[in-house]
């Protein structure tokens, strides 16, 4: 049942409460006794600033003990990370705002873009259609548009509970353009993502991807944890190995799906709109 979590027994889509409510009740743990120990953590911490800087709401801290399925330590650790990182990466933080150039002109080019249905998990699709990347930018740029959209998204506890699928479209992509892939970003990306951020990560799929790609991928396969390493799906041309992961009924047609072709303006007014609101 837990695979068909967004459908009713009609096929109709569950409403975004009742989602939320069957995340919850994916288990039986003590969501407050976890929050009450992971503050006690912090509180214990001899690191006065990291103590000081610390959000400690309930609804903060839930993000980081999801990320971790309620490990406490793992959770104090994950967000002694988050600090640390975000400390040491001073300037990618600057202006974090989707009205600083580089994040918008990224979000206008979809990247990332964020589908509009989940999938048979619960889990948000998220997507690189890294062809719009016309390099007036940076690879830095694309990374602060993405960070800004996971904590956006990392607000609703369904995405807590559920994580992410990243799909990166690499169709067109031209050896130009892969000159840009910076090793040095790349492995700063990856520490950010993988160790430093209260999200998780169930699959990355990439498709289209020319043989340059794949030689960057074998670069930054050694910084890659064995989870994450296992969780990275390459399918070339071949769109029906990603339909086996992710079903036809939410994917732009782009991707062999039968929605029509993503406009990455969409998911970008649903941030105005949140900014507005």
């Amino acid at each position: 049942m837990a695979e068909y979590l967004q459908y009713d027994w009609k096929g109709n889509m569950l409403s975004r409460d009742l989602l939320q409510d069957l995340s919850f009740k994916k288990t039986k743990i003590d969501h407050a006794s976890c929050v009450v120990g992971l503050r006690n953590l912090i509180n214990k911490s001899t690191d006065a600033e990291f103590k000081n800087m610390q959000k400690q709401d309930d609804t903060t801290l839930l993000k980081f003990l999801y990320a971790k399925k309620f490990n406490v330590a793992d959770a104090y650790q994950l967000l002694q990370n988050y600090y640390s990182y975000r400390k040491r990466n001073e300037d990618i933080f600057k202006k974090f705002s989707i009205h600083s150039s580089d994040i918008l002109k990224a979000l206008e080019n979809g990247l990332p873009g964020v589908l509009s249905s989940r999938d048979r998990k619960g889990r948000t699709v998220l997507i690189m259609d890294t062809n719009n990347w016309d390099c007036s930018y940076n690879l830095i740029s694309i990374y602060r548009s993405l960070l800004f959209t996971l904590e956006y998204l990392i607000n609703d506890v369904c995405n807590q509970a559920n994580g992410f699928v990243v799909i990166v479209d690499w169709t067109e992509f031209s050896f130009r353009q892969s000159m840009n892939l910076k090793p040095s970003i790349l492995k700063l990306m990856i520490e950010g993502l993988q160790d430093c951020f209260p999200a998780r990560f169930k699959g990355v799929h990439f498709i289209g991807q020319p043989w340059f790609v794949n030689t960057a991928l074998t670069v930054i396969k050694p910084f890659l944890k064995d989870k994450m390493r296992e969780r990275i799906y390459v399918h070339g041309n071949n769109l029906s190995t990603l339909h086996d992961y992710l079903p036809k009924d939410i994917l732009p047609a782009e991707m062999g799906g039968e929605q029509p072709s993503y406009n990455p303006h969409n998911w970008l007014e649903n941030l105005l709109s949140a900014e507005n609101s």
